[in-house]
């Protein structure tokens, strides 16, 4: 009787954690984006002129408040206001860097033909014997590839249970084995220590 108790709880407790921390992540993220409703002045604020709040409306805001950027930045004085933000931000020497950083990170991520995270690999790592999932953001160029007689792969190795954080580093594409499984699939695998695989996953959805 005992056994088929705690078995029963630890099946609702399974069943609840992955959605009750998805719907979590949810809402910070609805919550994150209502804030954003702060620039709003207050006469014109939604809450003001509807006397209540509608929870999820910085969602929609959110994406006209890029759609109209995106509209902007794409116009020839939009433009010429970009390059004027990136000229004065050039002249800041901490500044800048962080920038340039985060603009061609942006660039790369979000362009249509960029490769970044859409490879998983697996590479002997942090020591030879011992193995650990990454995923290819890129081939090595400039002087660092110039200064190496293999092609290199840049890699990032996240670290569980979150895979948000990680470590940069190169591998001579030889070096690498290359995994069938999405990237999807790697993230569940990181996030759950390696508890849930991707034969798992697909043996649940065959069922």
């Amino acid at each position: 009787m005992k056994k088929t108790i705690k078995n029963i709880f630890l099946t609702g407790i399974i069943a609840i954690i992955p959605v009750g921390l998805t719907f979590y992540v949810i809402y910070l993220m609805i919550r994150m984006m209502d804030n954003l409703l702060r620039i709003i002045p207050p006469r014109f604020h939604p809450d003001q002129l509807l006397t209540f709040h509608i929870p999820g409306l910085g969602v929609i805001f959110t994406m006209i408040l890029i759609f109209l950027v995106g509209l902007i930045v794409k116009s020839y004085l939009g433009k010429k206001i970009v390059d004027l933000g990136e000229w004065l931000l050039g002249k800041i020497p901490f500044v800048s860097g962080i920038y340039n950083a985060l603009k061609k990170l942006a660039e790369t991520i979000f362009s249509d033909k960029s490769q970044s995270f859409r490879r998983v690999v697996l590479i002997e790592y942090p020591r030879k014997g011992l193995y650990s999932v990454a995923f290819v953001t890129g081939v090595s160029k400039g002087e660092v590839q110039a200064k190496t007689e293999d092609l290199m792969l840049n890699l990032f190795v996240p670290t569980t249970p979150n895979p948000t954080s990680g470590f940069y580093i190169m591998v001579p594409e030889n070096d690498v084995i290359n995994l069938t499984m999405t990237v999807e699939e790697a993230f569940t695998l990181i996030m759950s220590g390696g508890i849930v695989t991707p034969s798992d996953n697909k043996r649940k959805n065959n069922k």
